[in-house]
Parts: structure tokens; sequence; C-alpha cells
């Protein structure tokens, strides 16, 4: 069995055990970087844990995911453009894209621009405390320089590209020639950094299949006890072999609980 049908199996079987995750009560653990290198005030939304939490498990987790993505994407070119996604609406795909983002931008060679692209329900602003209108739909609609819309953080070295202005039906504009040119020029001009995009669940809507079809990879969010065994697979499906990996939001281990783990597709 594959790491991915291994994974795959194990998603399945929490969703039919109906377990939730917890926390790691009485097990000491110790942070494989300095929580130091994210001196910021503490955000107003409590998942944002390598901010607000840098010495829990949970933050300790998404800095093995860094490190995994970092391993996969910094090879004999850098595959900077990666989305983020899950199956069904409410599996933690956009907490998961921004802890991600923060931990990257956390260390000193890792510079990152997080991009909203959820505009059907767009987070990142509320998330991360920021107060910027514009963003992302502005560019696609007004033909507006990306650059001039981006903000800065107190976050290490990232940058956000908020979801801008609220529109009717996003995919006309996600399956557009626009988009994909728009995106083909922020992975060229921001070819030294990550840009993670937090995208809309794959299954209800059409515009996370766009964007994965120019993304260099794309990290599978799944919750237990939420998508089936036939969504995964199909979500998989539908994004086209770029499923770099999977990310267990909430999972439960054998013996102990644990709010994530997750399981990679190699890619050798």
């Amino acid at each position: 069995m594959s790491r991915i049908e291994d994974a795959l199996a194990k998603a399945a079987g929490f969703q039919h055990s109906g377990g939730r995750g917890g926390g790691l009560p009485g097990i000491e653990r110790r942070p494989l970087v300095d929580s130091g290198s994210l001196r910021v005030a503490r955000l107003p939304e409590e998942t944002m844990v390598v901010v607000n939490a840098p010495l829990s498990p949970v933050a300790e987790e998404y800095r093995k995911l860094k490190e995994a993505l970092v391993k996969m994407t910094r090879r004999e070119r850098f595959d900077n453009l990666i989305a983020v996604t899950s199956a069904t609406v409410g599996e933690g795909k956009s907490m998961t894209a921004i802890n991600l983002a923060v931990s990257l931008a956390g260390e000193y060679d890792h510079t990152v621009l997080l991009i909203d692209s959820d505009l059907r329900r767009p987070c990142v602003n509320k998330y991360l405390g920021l107060t910027a209108s514009r963003g992302l739909s502005d560019c696609l609609r007004e033909g507006l320089d990306v650059g001039e819309l981006l903000v800065k953080t107190d976050i290490g070295r990232l940058s956000v590209l908020p979801a801008g202005t609220p529109i009717a039906n996003p995919v006309e504009l996600f399956t557009s020639e626009t988009m994909r040119r728009l995106f083909r020029e922020m992975k060229n001009r921001y070819g030294d950094r990550y840009i993670i995009i937090d995208t809309p669940p794959v299954l209800p809507f059409a515009e996370t299949r766009s964007i994965a079809g120019i993304a260099d990879g794309v990290l599978l969010v799944v919750r237990e006890g939420q998508a089936s065994l036939d969504q995964i697979q199909e979500t998989i499906e539908a994004l086209d072999g770029k499923v770099l990996g999977i990310v267990y939001n909430g999972a439960q281990i054998e013996g102990r609980a644990s709010y994530y783990s997750y399981s990679y597709q190699g890619q050798a």
C-alpha cells in the first residue's frame, strides 16, 4: 500500500470511528526553532498557533510540515507556487495555509506571499487582523498591479494579497485567461519567494481546479471524520496529479491525541 493509500485509509477509518482531535495533555515537547523568531503581537484568531502558541505541539507540527514542503520544492528548480485546499468546506485549509505561510516567513531564508483566493469565503484578513479591502479580485477585474495591493505584515517576511472586493460569480474570473496570466506573472515576478494560495474547497466549486492547473503543487487538507474516502479520491483526481501530500487536521492517532499529522505522496 502506498503512503497516500495508507493516508486515505486512515482518514476513512477516522471517519467511521467519529473521533475528534484533542490536545496532548502531559506530553512535553520542545520546538525545533526558537519561538522568538516570530516576535509579533498575539492574533485575534486562536487557531493561528504558530504566532499565538509557538511552543505548542500543534505549532511544532506546522514546522514539520514546512520542512517537508521545503525539501519537496527546493530541488533543481524552485517550485514556489503552492495551493492549499480541501475536498469539502470546513476542513481547515485556510488555517493550514496561513499557519504554514507564517511558519515559512518566520525563517531568515524564506520570503512568503500569501494569497487569499477563496473569494466566496475569504478569511485571511480576519485571521491576521488585516483591514485591506482591495486585492486579488480587483487585480483580475480592473487590471490593477499586484505590487500596489500587497499588504506587508509584522510577521517575518510575510506579505498578503487579500481576496479583494466581493464578486457574485468567482468561477468566471478563475477560469479566464486573465487569471492564468496573473498567476504566471506572480510566479515569475516573485520567483524568489514562496507563494501560498488559500483556495476554495474542490468539490463544491470549480475554481480550485483551474488554480491547481497552474500551481506547482497542492497540499490537500483532510479533516478527520469529515470527507469520505470517495470524496478524497475524487478530489485527488480533480487536482490532476498536483497533490504533493495530505495534511491531517484534527487527527487522533492510536493511543494518544494530536491535532494534526500528515502524510506525503513521494515525488522521487
